[in-house]
């Protein structure tokens, strides 16, 4: 796994090509899109749906781009619209995939939240992965480094690390190693592609 939330290339997979830049990516550096029965693209951010799979970068800008200039119908040799705002659904559906994974880590003792808590995991080096709100005190998350050799996930919002963790509001995350922890920065990594970026996506120097 890569400092600052890049992981390192798995090649436990075929490789895609995305329709937008050319580009061949490993499947989980893409978004996976296929036709709907009523002739709408339809992201499929578990790439289970049936149906021949559309690819694109995990980047907001290519999204649009396929969405704006025909790319998707272009691919699929046939008439496919996309519905406006397709990026932001695409978001929407990330998020909610790196929340799931997070809560599904915290349940199995593998994710802990609160700055008390997290600064005691850096210290004993149970952390591998260091999880702080796009909103949050900048003063507050500079206190807090990225674990030597893991990784740093800084652009989820304090209601949904919330979520993640069942609590209202949540500004301090970790995860240790093992279990979906691999699996949580690989589509947190994704997620940060196509979110809008804001203030504080930054990781902070360890």
């Amino acid at each position: 796994m890569g400092r600052g939330g890049a992981p390192k290339d798995r090649g436990d997979g075929p490789d895609r090509k995305c329709i937008v830049t050319g580009e061949v990516h490993p499947k989980f550096g893409l978004i996976r899109f296929v036709a709907g029965p009523d002739g709408q693209v339809v992201p499929d951010i578990l790439g289970k749906l049936p149906g021949r799979g559309i690819y694109v970068a995990a980047d907001r800008n290519a999204i649009d781009k396929a969405a704006t200039k025909g790319l998707f119908a272009r691919s699929a040799k046939a008439p496919l619209k996309a519905a406006q705002g397709l990026a932001d659904e695409v978001e929407r559906q990330l998020a909610r995939r790196v929340v799931d994974l997070i809560s599904l880590q915290r349940k199995a003792g593998k994710a802990v939240a609160g700055f008390e808590k997290v600064k005691n995991w850096l210290q004993m080096e149970e952390a591998e992965v260091l999880i702080q709100a796009v909103d949050g005190s900048g003063r507050g998350k500079s206190k807090l480094s990225t674990p030597h050799y893991g990784s740093y996930i800084g652009w989820l919002t304090a209601d949904e690390l919330g979520l993640a963790f069942g609590r209202q509001t949540v500004i301090h995350g970790a995860l240790a190693s093992g279990g979906l922890t691999q699996r949580v920065v690989e589509e947190a990594q994704r997620l940060k592609g196509v979110r809008v970026k804001e203030d504080g996506g930054s990781p902070p120097k360890g």
